[in-house]
């Protein structure tokens, strides 16, 4: 494929952002409206730079390196362990999980609240107060492109469907085994020890949680996390 460099007028923002981590979705519209119009030119020059662009067919860009494996690091972690988090709270509120992390939000004021009811969990990922789970979590989300906030509300953006296939996966599972009325051990999400070679979810879910090992900053390691992705539509 002849590549026109000219055409591609916002390669260096987009590498940019793809690079550290961050997911280009529709609330990015110059970027979003580029890498749409000229995808197949992005995938091929990124490509031979060694980097795999995936469009998931729900809205979004990003990079996934071409490893037989790859790892996240703890912030990609405590991501995934505050989506299952989120997912059984709104559960038992009677609130839709699927409706509030697919386009939906959580307030501010909600954050004490959770904090105290998941303290065990939240304690795994090194986070005991709010400002905590303010900074490692909820800026982290906005950071990368999974959340934005505004006037003390989080809405949330099409790239959770990355982490919410894996919730929604383990609820599958959960749903099977009480259909057959077996004990089917479903271990709750738990970080690891950095010296640990345990996985984060001890299930056979898409993404492989494990612990990095590199020494790459957090957007450049989070931008090789997911390696056993769902076969994504071109």
């Amino acid at each position: 494929m002849h590549l026109d460099l000219c055409e591609l007028s916002q390669l260096a923002p987009i590498f940019r952002e793809l690079f550290k981590g961050y997911h280009v979705s529709r609330r990015d519209p110059e970027l979003y409206a580029q890498l749409s119009n000229f995808q197949d030119q992005y995938r091929t020059l990124f490509k031979a730079l060694g980097f795999e662009l995936v469009c998931d067919t729900r809205g979004f860009y990003y990079f996934v390196p071409d490893l037989a494996a790859a790892a996240v690091n703890k912030t990609a972690q405590r991501l995934a362990l505050f989506t299952f988090i989120l997912v059984e709270h709104l559960a038992d509120q009677g609130r839709d999980p699927i409706a509030v992390l697919d386009g939906g939000s959580l307030g501010r004021d909600e954050l004490p609240s959770l904090l105290e009811k998941y303290r065990d969990l939240f304690i795994q990922a090194e986070v005991q107060t709010q400002e905590e789970l303010e900074e490692k979590i909820m800026r982290r989300m906005t950071q990368l492109g999974f959340a934005n906030e505004e006037n003390g509300v989080y809405r949330f953006l099409p790239p959770m469907h990355r982490f919410l296939d894996v919730c929604l996966s383990v609820q599958q599972d959960r749903d099977l085994a009480a259909s057959l009325h077996s004990v089917l051990p479903l271990p709750a999400p738990v970080l690891i020890d950095d010296d640990s070679d345990e996985k984060l979810l001890q299930t056979d879910d898409p993404l492989d949680l494990s612990e990095f090992e590199g020494e790459e900053s957090e957007e450049n390691a989070l931008a090789r996390a997911i390696a056993e992705e769902q076969e994504i539509d071109a």
